[in-house]
Parts: C-alpha cells; sequence; structure tokens
C-alpha cells in the first residue's frame, strides 16, 4: 500500500481549510485517511502561531515507514523543520519553442536591416 501525506480539503466555499493526513494513494482527496497528523488554515496571516498545526514526531515516523509528502506538504514540512525540500526548478520549460525562437530571429534580422536601410543614407 503506497501512502501519501496530503492535504484533505474542508471548509465553506472560498474559505478553505485543510487536514493534513496520511492517506492511501489510491484514495479521494477527501475521502478515508489513515492518521490525521495536523491542519493548515491559508485563510489566516502567515505569522499566526495556529495557521499550521502539525504533529512533527508523527510527521517523520510516517515519512520512515515509507510515505511520501505531496509538493505543498513537503514545503509545510520544510518549514518547520522536519523534511529538507529539494528545490525544484527547470529554466528549459519557460524557454521559447520552436517557432518562437524563429519569430523572434526574423523580427531581429527585420530590425538589423532597418537599422542598417536607415544608417546608409545618413552616412551620404
Amino acid at each position: 500500500m503506497s501512502l501519501k501525506i496530503r492535504l484533505s480539503r474542508g471548509g465553506a466555499k472560498k474559505r478553505p481549510f485543510y487536514r493534513i493526513v496520511v492517506a492511501d494513494a489510491r484514495m479521494p482527496r477527501d475521502g478515508r485517511f489513515v492518521e490525521k497528523i495536523g491542519t493548515f488554515d491559508p485563510v489566516k496571516a502567515k505569522d499566526d502561531a495556529t495557521r499550521l498545526v502539525l504533529d512533527v514526531e508523527k510527521a517523520k515516523e510516517w515519512i520512515a515507514k515509507g510515505a511520501q509528502p505531496t509538493d505543498r506538504v513537503a514545503r509545510l514540512l520544510d518549514s518547520v523543520g522536519a523534511l529538507a525540500r529539494t528545490v525544484r526548478n527547470n529554466p528549459e520549460k519557460a524557454l521559447p519553442k520552436k517557432k518562437a525562437q524563429e519569430r523572434a530571429a526574423t523580427a531581429a534580422k527585420a530590425a538589423e536591416a532597418a537599422a542598417a536601410a536607415a544608417a546608409a543614407p545618413a552616412a551620404e
């Protein structure tokens, strides 16, 4: 059984409240879970002590047993010092694709030709 440490949403419409739970990865987001290990209230101020309530020892135990935290939960665990999160970055994904690069190259050539044409009559 693969376990995930993830957020389970509660609260009213546009007023989210999350439970941090250990659940089977095949269960629905708000479905059956094995254990509740904390809560997260994103509506509260970032410096509020009750924004994130987490049993760090239980989280470490579940991670030792093989439970995988989701990206958001890994960030929360990193903020309390329970887990060292690896920073993910893919700068190549933000680069323009092939067609956009071709358009930029033709635009640069056109601008270069226009600048050369403007400079030629001024030299005479």
